[in-house]
């Protein structure tokens, strides 16, 4: 007989890795300018954000941003985001609409667990995100402000709790 035994764990986690399909990358500021829009555009052009990453040649949607993701690799401990170029800050406020993958990684950046859901609330700690929006401003060294993780935040995010 196959039995199914869910296990318990504890891990060392290091960093969150966020994979986020951002519907309007307007929605932020880089260094005090608004960001593309790519509706404007009709998809043309290049997020300023750092840490974008380029998924297909072309937008498939007509909100025309569906062709770039926003992947910052974040420090849990620190709240520090791994390879934001020095001298840039950021003000964002991104709409995710369910289209976010969140990785807990250990310190060699292994995957311990992953996790397709609505937006955690670690990743809005400038305001209340509904589980829709990631919300934060990142300081010119890559910091993320108010950033605070404890035991609870990370649980929500394995749970899928948002409330």
């Amino acid at each position: 007989m196959k039995v199914e035994i869910k296990t318990t764990r504890e891990v060392d986690v290091k960093y969150l890795k966020v994979d986020a399909g951002v519907r309007y990358f307007e929605d932020a500021e880089v260094n005090g300018e608004r960001d593309i829009d790519f509706c404007e555009s009709k998809g043309q052009g290049v997020p300023k954000i750092p840490c974008v990453v380029k998924v297909k040649e072309e937008p498939e949607r007509n909100i025309y941003s569906d062709h770039y993701r926003w992947c910052p690799v974040i420090n849990v401990e620190t709240g520090q985001i791994v390879d934001w170029p020095k001298g840039v800050d950021a003000d964002i406020h991104y709409k995710v609409c369910d289209d976010g993958t969140y990785s807990l990684l250990d310190k060699d950046k292994n995957v311990l667990i992953e996790v397709n859901s609505y937006v955690p609330d670690i990743l809005c700690p400038k305001e209340e995100g509904y589980g829709d929006y990631i919300i934060m401003d990142v300081d010119e060294d890559g910091y993320i402000a108010g950033w605070k993780c404890n035991q609870q935040l990370i649980c929500g995010l394995i749970e899928g709790d948002f409330n």
